[in-house]
């Protein structure tokens, strides 16, 4: 089994003085949960192989991100780190990769000018662009997308749909697939987020992270219901996953990352210590 990465994810609200990471359950019901250059200190400090710093309302209120928290945590951090929010081109990632980040992470910019995948794969490498793809479950297979990908889940067959604005607007895109179109296009990972589990603690949803590993032969990063290392463990061994990402575990001290890789470790999980 390859090493495998665990990365805590920082949902940030930048609307706001200086910024601040909040936490959310299914993209709802948002709570304060620190300050975004403090959290990213403390988990690079703390044994993260990398970071993501989500500005999660600035598609949604159709501003950029802002640098200046990005430069300013580029400053307390020595792992690598993906930014993504409010990138509609090839010069807005610019800005936000010459502020410090290693990466930069699009979906709602992605979904209605595909094209930007390519853009910034060329100017900036394939390793520099993520595709976040936030989906839900339609169970409603028979008026899916004609190019859906039906998946058998323990509750029914279904397809996962992709939403944008931060999950505010569904496409009726066929998660899957466009996962397999970012990939084609020159994403270097994919970031699928899981908006049934999203803040639940329940655990990933399994059957779609696995589905979009096997349409892809770029990375993938599980996001969306850690609540135990158990979880963790799950992801791993169900799924060609090459990183977990997490947050509520973290962010209120339920479990520490080097306690996490301890037990992944543990039970034959190659990751670093």
């Amino acid at each position: 089994m390859p090493v495998k990465k665990i990365v805590p994810c920082l949902d940030c609200d930048l609307c706001v003085p200086g910024g601040r990471v909040v936490k959310g359950v299914k993209f709802k019901q948002i709570t304060y949960a620190g300050v975004p250059w403090e959290l990213a200190e403390k988990y690079s400090k703390g044994g993260a192989d990398e970071l993501v710093m989500l500005d999660i309302t600035a598609s949604r209120d159709r501003r950029e991100t802002m640098a200046n928290v990005v430069k300013h945590t580029a400053e307390h951090v020595s792992v690598p780190f993906a930014v993504g929010g409010g990138m509609g081109s090839a010069e807005d990632a610019g800005r936000i990769l010459k502020a410090g980040a290693d990466k930069v992470s699009i979906n709602t910019a992605a979904v209605k000018t595909p094209d930007l995948i390519n853009r910034l794969s060329e100017a900036f490498g394939s390793q520099a662009c993520v595709v976040a793809v936030d989906a839900r479950r339609n169970y409603d297979v028979e008026n899916g997308p004609d190019n859906g990908v039906v998946v058998k889940t323990g509750e029914g067959k279904c397809w996962f749909e992709c939403s944008i604005y931060g999950g505010h607007e569904f496409t009726g895109m066929d998660a899957i697939q466009w996962s397999r179109e970012a990939a084609r296009r020159g994403a270097g990972e994919i970031l699928p987020t899981s908006m049934d589990r999203d803040g639940t603690k329940d655990g990933y949803d399994i059957p779609m992270i696995k589905a979009v590993c096997e349409a892809v032969n770029i990375p993938v990063t599980a996001s969306g219901g850690c609540g135990e290392p158990a979880h963790i463990l799950e992801v791993f061994l169900e799924t060609d996953a090459s990183a977990a990402l997490a947050a509520s575990i973290f962010h209120y001290d339920e479990y520490g990352i080097s306690e996490v890789k301890e037990y992944l470790r543990k039970h034959g999980v190659d990751v670093r210590i």
